[in-house]
């Protein structure tokens, strides 16, 4: 009875298959003689190349016997039965090699290119079948070129050859996909292309090409910027003419798009604005939650200004001249304004630009952004502009996953997004022009408001700014001030004494507001006890004293401090510690040592002197000219052991509710416990993973800056706890994307942890810094580091840290396409985990090891280890894991043609995703539901789960939407499809 005939395949993982049964091919080095045969594609493979192949430089002396055997049993597994030297059907010997016998019906690599081949010959005069054509083409790439076999073998250049055939067949489909008018049939297979291949020009021009005609232009010009700076960076080269050509007809596009607005409306708004690639996935192959925000389009416009001031006035006459300025008169902008508020500390800068702010914005009917740059923050704690930019682009819709790792690339992404629409932004404190350069909008129709001490002459004369200045109010308008705060009648009633509280406070209206505050607060004082009073404090702010009047304005303040209880004004100047630009009441306490219950009304009372801000609530925050005066008197009043036992307090307040926090989020993970917590330090409750993560989303920036000051201290003890935080922020870091502060904090924690002179924390250091690398597509910086933190826990003793280090590394082999090195490390970690009686970590990689199997086509082996972490995760309650291993135990089951199994499992995993809130994983489940629908006939429950899965990314903007989009479109062109 004739054999069933064989299928090849190579285009992916090393198959032979049988009808629908898969051969069992041995081992590596079997693979590889058969992966090397598969791309000679019928031609024939010399001995010496195969030896190359499978030794390198130092084959053995008996390689040539080798081969030979693998001939033999290559020909009984392709034959069985086959007399012994017989040659048979498939595998001959000729011209001094071997060739193996395939045709476009038998090999995966034959039927690519005969499809490339049928699809130029019609290209011009049948594109939409071309196209046909070439998405079948690509299908038949099921993951990295002879994937399963070692890397010494696919490092030969008979492999790179058939890769470089990929990237080609893309460039080809998406000229047929623009020729056949549908620009987004293969714009995900394109994506992932492009960011294999960075610089190639001809493919990186057919991504923005592409990007371009589906409406998708600020990403096209994202990823202009992105590919200029990376040939810059490493081949010191500018883009050629193609890729400037396609850049061109993309700015083409977008001043279209601006010039057909009518009536100052806006443009049409890229429904996808994100950059560098996709988010990768958990390196555990647990379902990584992709919490971004939904598409531009299905966003409501970012309003962030500030709330303004109800009682606000005195400042007609600089409103009249700010409106003049921004033709917010009724002309509209026109073009980018940009209106540089400047002056003193306490002259009302902030409180002007959001006034004027409200006013117009409803004029921007895109939005309005607003951010504090701290330019002048007495802590230093100077806003960052990548930081800044990062924040802008959240709100305007990118999730933080797709922004691009240069700042000038975050720049060029920000101004593309805002490219053909009408936002105002308002940038608040800003130190110097450059801090604001990169934030400043790059196209007509939005108005930039700046306030800063600074008189910002280089944005005057680089940026054309019209410069507002703000002087301190004269008697007529601290008197209105004093009316509008205090009533009319009372300030009426005491007219030398109003004004000599409005000398006393120099005109600045942040002290106007300090003196009235405390007024208001005993209704039956008369302003001449008021004015007393204040003449007689004594106070000191040398660093805000002006030149033009013999008047100290930190008398106001020292007054006003004097007027709470002795209790508060510890708290005042115990605030001034805090780096961060707001703090909790939680904080607060920790810094001055006591409960919560007894910190609040003291907060209370410095909020009714308006000697703190509660800008929104439960969060408090200082003028920076009441930071400086508070900093004035912990420094006078308090001894430099008091002080750092209130940071000391502060930080493990931090840092222990961000450890509680870690655990929450990654239970499997390796943190490094904390010392224990100090006497008056009280941790904020967080009950669940939900509360974990709305606290760290609330101290985010807070966070950031405690981690950079706890370091730069120089003392030993903060240094550690800024390492110990920065490794439990990492879970945060990575389920939000927030992959730049990451990379931020992991060298801040490592660089102290080398300063330490600690081997321990420096391998923790390198494995936390590599992580960040990885997902950030930096791994030649990675594997490197990952590699030393290896050596150093291999020399500690410490099989925790190796364990978990060999999970990064197989991360990372998965990343580059090798599988099996990916199974190895986990294989290694799991024996470790094993041997610690770790169950938790135990049942997470087993859940790895499993998954490896089936990603190598050993089905059966990966329902062994799914199973066994299945039973384990069950019995430690740990949902998010068992949704990962139903995935995967549903993957292997489909592919061994178990199709009721697979969509069972599949259910199980949607069942518990739904439950814990990740809709990207949902998603992801969903296209695999939809295969195996099909593969069952049922082309209805197939579209369902497809659609399903497309709403969903859809509503997460994720790039993933259009591989969906394509998936459908592919199918709707087949007769009978579903």
């Amino acid at each position: 009875m004739p054999l069933e005939p064989l299928r090849f395949a190579v285009l992916g993982p090393v198959r032979v298959l049988r009808a629908d049964a898969e051969l069992e091919l041995g081992g590596p080095q079997e693979r590889a003689f058969l992966a090397l045969l598969l791309v000679g594609a019928g031609r024939p493979v010399a001995v010496s190349e195969i030896v190359d192949v499978l030794w390198g430089a130092a084959p053995p002396r008996s390689a040539v016997n080798v081969v030979r055997r693998h001939v033999g049993s290559l020909r009984r597994l392709l034959e069985p039965g086959l007399a012994a030297r017989a040659e048979g059907r498939w595998l001959v010997r000729d011209a001094g090699g071997y060739r193996l016998v395939t045709d476009g019906d038998s090999s995966d690599l034959l039927r690519f290119r005969a499809l490339r081949e049928e699809a130029r010959r019609i290209a011009d005069r049948a594109p939409a079948q071309a196209l046909e054509l070439l998405i079948e083409a690509l299908s038949l790439w099921r993951g990295p070129l002879a994937a399963g076999i070692p890397a010494q073998a696919r490092a030969h250049p008979a492999f790179d050859a058939v890769d470089r055939e990929l990237p080609a067949a893309v460039r080809q489909a998406a000229d047929a996909a623009l020729r056949a008018g549908r620009p987004d049939a293969v714009l995900a297979d394109l994506r992932q292309a492009a960011a294999r291949h960075p610089l190639d020009e001809p493919l990186q021009a057919g991504l923005l090409l592409a990007l371009a005609a589906a409406g998708h232009r600020s990403e096209a010009l994202a990823a202009y910027e992105a590919v200029r700076a990376r040939l810059a960076e490493e081949l010191g080269i500018d883009p050629g003419a193609e890729l400037r050509d396609a850049r061109d007809t993309v700015l083409r596009g977008v001043r279209e798009t601006t010039a057909g607005s009518s009536g100052g409306s806006s443009g049409a708004v890229p429904e996808d604005a994100g950059a560098d690639g996709a988010p990768m996935q958990a390196q555990t192959h647990e379902p990584a939650p992709a919490s971004g925000p939904p598409s531009p389009s299905a966003l409501p416009p970012p309003a962030q200004l500030p709330h303004g001031i109800t009682t606000f006035t005195g400042r007609d006459v600089e409103l009249d001249a700010a409106f003049a300025l921004s033709g917010a008169d009724g002309s509209g902008p026109g073009t980018v304004v940009i209106s540089a508020i400047g002056g003193m500390a306490g002259v009302g800068k902030t409180t002007l630009a959001v006034h004027w702010a409200h006013r117009v914005a409803d004029r921007f009917p895109d939005g309005q952004l607003y951010v504090n740059l701290r330019g002048f923050d007495p802590s230093g704690a100077v806003l960052d502009p990548g930081e800044a930019v990062r924040g802008f682009l959240g709100a305007l819709g990118v999730p933080p996953e797709r922004v691009p790792h240069r700042v000038d690339a975050q720049a060029a992404l920000y101004r593309s997004v805002l490219a053909g629409r009408r936002v105002l932004v308002v940038l608040d404190n800003a130190r110097d022009t450059e801090q604001v350069r990169s934030l400043l909008p790059g196209s007509p129709g939005c108005l930039t408001i700046v306030t800063s001490r600074d008189e910002l002459s280089g944005l005057v004369a680089a940026h054309g700014a019209h410069s507002l200045v703000l002087r301190p109010f004269d008697a007529v308008q601290a008197r209105a001030f004093l009316v509008r705060r205090l009533g009319a009648e009372r300030v009426l009633a005491e007219p030398r004494a109003a004004d000599e509280i409005s000398e006393l406070c120099a005109g600045l209206p942040l002290a106007l507001a300090c003196v009235a505050a405390r007024a208001a607060g005993h209704p039956h004082f008369p302003l001449a006890a008021v004015a007393a009073e204040l003449r007689e404090a004594h106070g000191s702010l040398d660093a805000f004293v002006r030149s033009d009047t013999s008047v100290d304005v930190g008398t106001v303040f020292s007054w006003s401090s004097r007027a709470v209880s002795a209790e508060a004004a510890r708290l005042f100047r115990l605030l001034a510690l805090h780096p961060g630009p707001d703090l909790s009441l939680p904080a607060a306490a920790a810094l001055a040592g006591l409960p919560v219950r007894r910190t609040r009304p003291l907060l209370a009372e410095l909020t009714g002197l308006h000697l703190v801000t509660e800008h929104s609530p439960g969060r408090y925050a200082f003028h920076d000219l009441l930071r400086a005066h508070a900093g004035e008197l912990v420094h006078a009043r308090h001894t430099e052991a008091d002080r750092a036992a209130a940071l000391n307090r502060l930080h493990h307040h931090y840092l222990h509710t961000a450890h509680a926090a870690d655990r929450l989020l990654a239970p499997n993970a390796d943190p490094l416990p904390p010392p224990p917590v100090p006497e008056g330090v009280p941790p904020e409750p967080l009950a669940d993973d939900d509360r974990a993560l709305a606290w760290l989303t609330a101290e985010h920036a807070v966070l950031l800056a405690v981690v950079e000051t706890a370091a730069a201290s120089g003392q030993p003890v903060q240094e550690r706890l800024a390492c110990q935080l920065a490794w439990s922020l990492e879970p945060f870091f990575d389920r939000r994307g927030h992959w730049h502060d990451g990379l931020a904090v992991q060298r801040t924690a490592l660089d102290a942890a080398r300063r330490l002179a600690d081997p321990a924390l420096e391998a923790r250091g390198l494995r936390g810094l590599a992580r960040v690398e990885g997902r950030l597509g930096l791994h030649s910086r990675a594997v490197p580091r990952l590699e030393r933190a290896l050596e150093l826990f291999t020399e500690l003793g410490d099989d925790t840290g190796r364990a978990h280090t060999h999970r990064s590394l197989g991360w990372e082999c998965d990343q580059q396409g090798d599988l099996p090195g990916a199974l190895r490390h986990n294989r290694f970690a799991l024996g470790l985990f094993r041997a610690l009686g770790d169950r938790a970590a135990q049942a997470s990689v087993l859940n790895s090891v499993g998954w490896y199997h089936a990603q190598l086509g050993e089905y059966r082996r990966a329902l062994t280890h799914c199973f066994e972490a299945l039973t384990m995760l069950q019995e430690l309650g740990d949902r998010y894991g068992q949704a990962a291993t139903w995935d995967s135990i549903a993957y292997a089951h489909h592919h061994l043609g178990r199709h009721p199994h697979a969509l069972l499992g599949y259910r199980n995993a949607l069942a518990l995703l739904r439950d814990l809130g990740v809709p990207y994983v949902e998603a992801d489940i969903l296209v695999r539901v939809g295969d195996t629908h099909l593969a069952t006939g049922d082309h209805d429950g197939a579209r369902t789960a497809w659609q399903r899965a497309l709403v969903l990314f859809r509503g997460l903007n994720h790039p993933d939407a259009e591989r969906v989009e394509a998936l459908l479109n592919a199918r709707d062109g087949h007769a009978g499809a579903v």
